[in-house]
């Protein structure tokens, strides 16, 4: 049974910093793409960033380019987003997700098959 499992998520004020860690089981975690998406209340879920298998190709969605970076030790078998000036509008909260085996980074929520539940990030304005 594949588990996934987020942490670190937080209140911080405006322009403040948070790092998100996902990890998983029943899986080959060095084997896979993964990804972060996140939801807000009233809206649908959105992708925020992607890492490949080998983690040589990341993607970021243009509202977090530049602020958030996400990377993995696949020695530990941890995913990180670092997320740094947040703004009030990256409230939400943030799921962690397995994608394809062996396959690219991809924005496209089809492409994960596992989620995490969920971990809540608030910034305060």
């Amino acid at each position: 049974q594949v588990q996934v499992v987020e942490s670190g998520g937080g209140l911080v004020q405006a322009g403040g910093s948070l790092i998100l860690s996902c990890t998983t089981s029943g899986l080959t975690f060095d084997d896979y793409a993964m990804g972060w998406f996140r939801q807000a209340p009233g809206k649908e879920r959105e992708a925020v960033s992607s890492i490949g298998w080998s983690g040589h190709t990341t993607l970021y969605s243009d509202s977090v380019k530049g602020r958030f970076t996400l990377s993995r030790d696949n020695a530990k078998k941890i995913l990180y987003l670092q997320m740094k000036g947040l703004k009030a509008e990256d409230t939400a909260t943030y799921y962690c997700a397995v994608g394809k085996e062996y396959g690219p980074a991809s924005l496209d929520r089809r492409d994960f098959q596992y989620w995490g539940q969920g971990t809540q990030v608030t910034v305060s304005s």
